[in-house]
């Protein structure tokens, strides 16, 4: 920031201090009388089709709104201003005719931003702008700092995130993003419900890492005197409910990834995720379908929608298996090839990617999935039957064990959406869980622990289930077209 530019706010916020104690001798100072009782939304809904003469005839008094000022005209006897409020935008009509002039000189020194409270009747002005005239006056908040310029608005995409509110106070955009994000998530719980899932809480810290394969966090609880992780995913919680004699649960939750920061990750994010005893996948998948459609609805962006460059048609969700789309698009693989670790190994090579030696055939087919496939998935596609390497916590194929039961959702070429065949034979678990031990104790900073609770709530027997983690911000993203995460997060992280 140049010099001049601090000593201009300096200069600013001296002089709006000296209002405030203007404000404080008269004992006016952030004052907590004004209770508004309509808002500017609800104005123009009520009033917005109503003619000047109508509104004349009509003579509607009794109207309050509080709001911050956002614009500003004073013109000698009489002024206009703008007053924002949670819902929207209304002009107000201040006059020293109306009210007292003592009170019309102190309106003329309030700057933008002040947040006031008024009263007054509703008129047409000469260019026929639906207007409060003001009866009733009054400063509520000084605000000691300036607005972003009007025209400008907060451009510095950086100061946008850390200072969110500075955005949504000056951008309508930006609100009506959080606004749709709401009414998303409300579709989707409303979706559950209707279902008959049962919405539950389950704890953000672990004594264990688990539920998904992720780089957890650790956090230290004192009173315990010992390590804590939070929360990667809330899958073995949930699924402790079924072996309880839960059918149908869900969960909206904030899990915890100690990943790196980008446009497509953070390391707090939002999950939809559910758990249904006695479902198939393929139920499932059309319930991920359902939620994904209702939730386009919700906000009214239509089946055909625009995300980024990419045209993603909602009305075209298809199915395929993992493999033949590996094969589909690499035409130097053979089916014979997807069995073969060292041809895969040469392959991905070939790709310029490096390999470790802990993987198997199975997680070399994945990362030729997502080196060559993942982003050329557009339109919705539900990718089935991965391999069990790297699905610890499926369970197995029948026909082919090598595989599990297992889903994933991809549209415009990222994932949406993990489901799978809950893995329900409590020793084939155990024996994943010491796969993932051995890996961890290789050197893979993702592996799960063994969670010994969780055998133990297998050994009592859980039903035959299917579970799906849904993205909650990935979604948002593609239906409010926004190509950051950071865009449908209130208070993104950010580096220093």
């Amino acid at each position: 920031m140049s010099e001049d530019k601090i000593g201009g706010e300096k200069a600013i916020l001296e002089e709006r201090r000296k209002k405030l104690e203007s404000l404080r001798d008269k004992g006016v100072a952030y004052a907590n009388s004004f209770r508004p009782k309509n808002s500017a939304n609800e104005i123009h809904k009520l009033y917005g089709e109503t003619s000047k003469d109508d509104l004349a005839e009509k003579n509607i008094k009794n109207i309050s709104i509080a709001g911050r000022i956002v614009l500003k005209r004073v013109m000698g006897n009489a002024s206009f201003a703008t007053l924002r409020d949670a819902s929207g935008d209304i002009q107000i009509y201040v006059t020293k005719n109306n009210i007292d002039e003592s009170v019309y000189d102190d309106f003329k020194t309030w700057d933008l931003g002040d947040i006031v409270g008024v009263s007054g009747s509703l008129f047409r002005t000469k260019t026929d702008e639906l207007t409060i005239e003001v009866w009733d006056l009054e400063m509520i908040t000084k605000s000691l700092r300036p607005m972003p310029e009007k025209f400008k608005g907060l451009t510095d995409v950086e100061a946008r995130y850390r200072q969110r509110y500075l955005d949504l106070m000056t951008n309508t955009q930006t609100k009506e993003i959080f606004i749709k994000r709401t009414r998303i998530i409300d579709s989707a719980r409303k979706k559950m419900n209707e279902r008959g899932y049962l919405e539950v809480e389950t704890p953000m810290m672990h004594p264990l890492a688990g539920g998904a394969v992720a780089r957890p966090f650790v956090t230290q609880h004192n009173a315990l005197g010992r390590d804590l992780y939070l929360r990667i995913a809330p899958e073995l919680y949930l699924k402790r409910l079924l072996v309880g004699g839960f059918d149908k649960v869900y969960e909206i939750n904030r899990s915890f990834r100690n990943e790196g920061l980008s446009t497509k990750h953070n390391p707090e994010f939002t999950m939809m995720e559910w758990y249904e005893a006695y479902a198939t996948m393929q139920n499932q998948m059309d319930l991920t379908k359902d939620i994904i459609v209702n939730a386009a609805k919700a906000i009214d962006c239509g089946e055909r929608i625009q995300w980024d460059e990419l045209e993603i048609d909602l009305g075209k969700f298809s199915q395929e298996k993992l493999s033949d789309l590996v094969l589909s698009y690499n035409k130097d693989l053979s089916k014979k090839d997807l069995n073969d670790r060292s041809a895969l190994e040469k392959y991905f090579k070939g790709l310029g990617k490096e390999t470790d030696k802990s993987w198997g055939t199975g997680r070399l087919l994945l990362e030729i999935f997502e080196e060559t496939v993942e982003e050329r998935l557009v339109n919705p596609t539900f990718v089935t039957e991965y391999p069990v390497e790297v699905s610890p916590l499926s369970r197995r194929n029948p026909d082919n064990p090598d595989f599990a039961d297992r889903f994933e959702l991809f549209i415009g070429g990222k994932e949406f959406a993990n489901g799978f065949c809950e893995l329900n034979d409590p020793d084939d678990q155990a024996s994943r869980f010491e796969a993932q031990v051995a890996a961890k104790d290789s050197g893979d900073k993702e592996a799960m622990d063994f969670d010994k609770d969780y055998i133990t709530a297998l050994e009592h027997g859980m039903p035959p289930a299917v579970g799906v983690g849904l993205g909650i911000d990935r979604l948002v993203m593609l239906l409010t077209n926004q190509s950051s995460i950071r865009d449908v997060l209130l208070f993104p992280q950010l580096k220093n």
